[in-house]
């Protein structure tokens, strides 16, 4: 009995200083650092959130862009910082293709801490509205009519890269990607016809959707996308390996407490899943996911392979 209470008592005593971890954070101003420049959207999803983050954690949150190197030089930032919860990051899915592209001073699983994983954004594959092409078919078609079809992108390694490169290895199709310094000069050179067609992200693409500058031929999700109910999948138009979203996540230096990685998972949940806010999202073509810090770090795991396996076989490298 007296053996029992003194594991007991060495447990509560090792626990209490991790408790007292969690209750004391944040004791300063939290540091987010955004690794996209101002006006795009992963720094406008994060100065949306901002406020509420302020709110809910009892301190400023100030948000500071580092962009360049398609996130890199950000993801650095937040690598470098110290492993107190005070300073971690938003982050998208180059994150883990620009590791696996490229060599990157850090790498994604080992370097940081997965924090919580924010919002999926599909890719929307559209040409524009003078485009002959309206379905998944009438392309597969058509390219292989016309081998070198013209896709671009907002660089090499964004999910607008890689669900192309997808679609050419299922399809058995050849086509050029070009890459841009941005999303909006690859959608205006698509809605000009200088490109044929864009795995265009949805919350850069959905206005000119809705405008009726391009036409919207498949999503590439794994379910039908809430905003565009009537376009289907490119899985249900006959590629089901075709799945691939732009993701948003927080993510903070490796070593992070756990019960600090709790706090601000817990706290970034009870924002993110208010349906304002949740619908907010939507508008912009961002569906919440939220969820816990490990089933992230699985999940950005599973990207490695999957990624992985898309740039081995389509030679993808720095240009």
């Amino acid at each position: 009995m007296m053996r029992r209470e003194m594991i007991a008592g060495g447990l509560v005593s090792l626990a209490a200083p991790a408790l007292g971890l969690a209750q004391g954070f944040p004791s300063r101003p939290i540091r987010l650092v955004v690794t996209f420049p101002p006006g795009g959207t992963t720094d406008i999803l994060a100065r949306q959130l901002q406020p509420k983050m302020s709110e809910v954690f009892g301190q400023p949150v100030v948000v500071e862009n580092r962009s360049g190197a398609s996130g890199a030089i950000g993801t650095l930032e937040i690598v470098r910082a110290a492993p107190d919860g005070h300073t971690f990051g938003m982050v998208i899915s180059t994150v883990i293709s620009s590791t696996l592209i490229s060599r990157q001073p850090y790498d994604a699983i080992r370097d940081l801490t997965p924090i919580q994983l924010l919002a999926r954004v599909a890719d929307i594959l559209v040409v524009p509205v003078s485009s002959p092409l309206r379905t998944v078919s009438d392309l597969i078609e058509h390219a292989k009519r016309n081998p070198g079809l013209t896709y671009g992108s907002p660089g090499i390694g964004t999910s607008v890269h890689i669900a192309g490169a997808m679609f050419a290895l299922a399809a058995g199709v050849e086509m050029v990607h070009v890459p841009y310094r941005g999303g909006g000069p690859a959608l205006t050179d698509l809605i000009s016809g200088h490109l044929q067609l864009m795995f265009g992200n949805a919350s850069s693409t959905l206005p000119y959707v809705r405008d009726g500058a391009l036409r919207p031929i498949a999503v590439t999700s794994a379910q039908r996308a809430p905003y565009l109910p009537d376009v289907p999948t490119i899985a249900e138009a006959g590629l089901p390996g075709v799945v691939i979203d732009e993701w948003y996540a927080f993510v903070g230096p490796a070593g992070i407490p756990q019960p600090i990685v709790e706090r601000l998972n817990a706290g970034l949940n009870g924002i993110v899943t208010q349906p304002a806010e949740r619908a907010r999202l939507l508008d912009m073509g961002a569906e919440v996911v939220a969820g816990n810090a490990e089933e992230f770090g699985r999940f950005m795991r599973d990207e490695v392979e999957k990624i992985g396996r898309v740039v081995r076989a389509a030679d993808i490298r720095m240009e």
